[in-house]
């Protein structure tokens, strides 16, 4: 693994009035959004301009988010810092420890101080992995928006903190951070600069688990978490995004897959399905299992 350091270093102009101007040069009242992505519909919303090319396939897509989320984690834990699933990412884990095969990025959060060490620390850090192939390396930027220590949501252009890039594709974990903005009302609170909110005791202290098969966190009482931002029906839910959830197999499968399978009368339907899919596999193996 090798790694690089940079440091960002643009000035904008500024009001002396400004106090995020004196030791960030940061003029809130010429805000402008950092993180660019090609398009704004599903698919392109989930890119990162500077590093997109074209959109990958599905398979590509599944393959490059699993190692992103590798590298990810595996990297933070190297460097002692503290970071967790959250928003669909954390749903995904829930239901089997995966990402959900609709999404197309990856969602976590860590706390202010890690957001501040990010930046003071290891921004523009870039990542290399060498692969089996050894003309192939895998490249990944760790970068924090320099509106970052604005930590309120202000005009809603930089919710997201920071990014873990991938920079062979474009395709990106989003990093939000959790403050106290207003302590001395609400001591036990924190949020994120989109106002999703958390007690002090939902996310604290973290639970160990595995995501995609590397070691990973989640918060503490993670239902309460989901279930306040999702309702309860988005653990209970079994069809969602033209999928159905099914518990033979512990996946969600498409429905064009389902209905193509149910006309293999060869197949024997959805139980030759999960016939084929679960030889040789142990069901009770569950990636959601935590300390």
């Amino acid at each position: 693994m090798q790694i690089l350091h940079g440091a960002y270093g643009s000035v904008i102009s500024h009001s002396r009035s400004d106090p995020l101007w004196s030791k960030y040069g940061l003029n809130r009242s010429e805000e402008f959004k950092y993180f660019q992505e090609p398009g704004n519909d599903h698919i392109l919303a989930h890119y990162d301009s500077r590093y997109f090319r074209h959109p990958v396939s599905e398979e590509e897509r599944a393959k490059t988010l699993t190692q992103i989320i590798h590298a990810y984690f595996d990297y933070f834990r190297e460097n002692d810092l503290e970071t967790w699933l959250a928003h669909g990412t954390l749903l995904g884990w829930w239901w089997n420890g995966r990402i959900m095969p609709w999404d197309w990025d990856i969602d976590t959060q860590v706390s202010e101080a890690t957001l501040f060490r990010l930046a003071d620390e290891f921004n523009n850090t870039i990542v290399r992995i060498p692969t089996s192939d050894p003309n192939v390396q895998q490249s990944y930027l760790l970068d924090v928006n320099p509106w970052a220590r604005q930590r309120d949501h202000h005009e809603g252009l930089n919710i997201i903190d920071a990014r873990w890039i991938d920079m062979q594709t474009g395709l990106y974990i989003d990093i939000t951070g959790l403050s106290k903005l207003d302590p001395e009302k609400h001591p036990n609170q924190l949020q994120c600069k989109h106002d999703h909110k958390y007690q002090i005791n939902d996310i604290y202290p973290l639970r160990m688990t595995s995501f995609e098969g590397v070691a990973a966190k989640v918060p503490f009482r993670y239902e309460a978490v989901l279930t306040d931002e999702y309702q309860e029906t988005a653990l209970t839910n079994m069809h969602y995004n033209d999928h159905t959830w099914i518990p033979e197999l512990e996946e969600w499968v498409s429905d064009q897959e389902l209905e193509e399978l149910a006309k293999d009368k060869a197949n024997g339907g959805i139980d030759g399905f999960v016939q084929e899919d679960t030889d040789g596999e142990n069901l009770d193996d569950d990636d959601r299992q935590y300390e």
